[in-house]
């Protein structure tokens, strides 16, 4: 038996709101003869494949809550970049609990892996929603809300080399300079008037481009030359994502210049799931990490 899962991700559209979108990886889980371990491989060098990697702790987790002993070969096939604050890491623990629970007869509710996630990543029990979700505490309380924004609308996701990282980019926001507008406030006036710039709140952005400056330079730059094909432009998560919404097409100079050669773009577009379905395949995506093919690695 073996299952191909695709799964979608995005982060921070708003205060503490986050929203599923169609770039996801593709994770191939297959049952293993082994009973001691797991055996991850990926096509991006760079990835952690021993335990440090969220998705053999969430088949870790999943044992330890369940009793099971299933062992699986996991293939990783990654097509969203590192380091982007897309919630990569989590969405694949997510993916991993959803799988493992399916070669074991779905003995867990999805309720139960939700609330499982939160013990190995605050990020996590959101993948679990439908797509839309107000998200509180340390983001672990994911309260399912109407998607406010309509699933064909699209998008341009661009990121530079250069990652944003986390610890740094937390260590220096301060909480009194963060919005003082309520989130739900945010949601009800996107529903009503659709999205625009003023109503697109990241409390990481002035932390994170005090950590890398030139993704604040990028932002306003693509704000400069999207002439009015974007509603909002606005940073994803921690960084270093940045979001056009409006046009699935980067502004030219991204393809044109040099020093952006190694940048990687993508279209994307709104997703939202069934109850007890995981999330679809989108039809195409054009995802690409750079002009340059990714070499593949495996590691035992």
């Amino acid at each position: 038996m073996a299952i191909a899962a695709k799964y979608h991700l995005y982060a921070l559209v708003l205060i503490m709101n986050s929203q599923v979108i169609s770039l996801g990886d593709t994770i191939k889980f297959s049952l293993s003869p082994s009973k001691s371990r797991d055996r991850l491989s990926t096509n991006v060098p760079g990835v952690p494949v021993d335990e440090s990697n969220l998705i053999i702790k969430a088949l870790n987790l999943y044992r330890q809550k369940t009793g099971t002993d299933n062992y699986f070969w996991i293939h990783l096939d990654k097509k969203v970049p590192t380091g982007a604050g897309l919630g990569g890491g989590s969405s694949n623990a997510a993916t991993a609990l959803w799988a493992a629970n399916q070669f074991a007869g779905c003995i867990a509710s999805e309720k139960d892996l939700q609330e499982w996630s939160g013990e190995i990543g605050s990020d996590i029990p959101f993948f679990f929603s439908q797509g839309a979700a107000y998200c509180t505490g340390r983001g672990e309380i994911v309260e399912d809300i109407p998607n406010p924004l309509p699933e064909n609308l699209p998008m341009a996701l661009i990121k530079p080399p250069e990652a944003c990282p986390t610890a740094e980019v937390y260590k220096r926001f301060r909480l009194e300079q963060a919005s003082k507008d309520d989130p739900l406030t945010l949601l009800k006036e996107i529903t009503q008037n659709g999205i625009s710039q003023d109503l697109c709140v990241n409390d990481l952005e002035p932390p994170a481009f005090e950590v890398l400056p030139s993704l604040k330079r990028l932002k306003k730059r693509i704000i400069a030359a999207s002439r009015d094909d974007y509603n909002a432009v606005f940073m994803s998560g921690s960084g270093s994502t940045l979001v056009g919404i409006g046009s699935p097409d980067p502004p030219a100079f991204v393809y044109d210049e040099e020093d952006y050669k190694n940048v990687f773009v993508s279209e994307a577009c709104f997703l939202t799931r069934d109850e007890n379905e995981w999330y679809r395949e989108p039809i195409s995506s054009k995802a690409a990490f750079s002009k340059d093919d990714l070499a593949a690695s495996v590691t035992d």
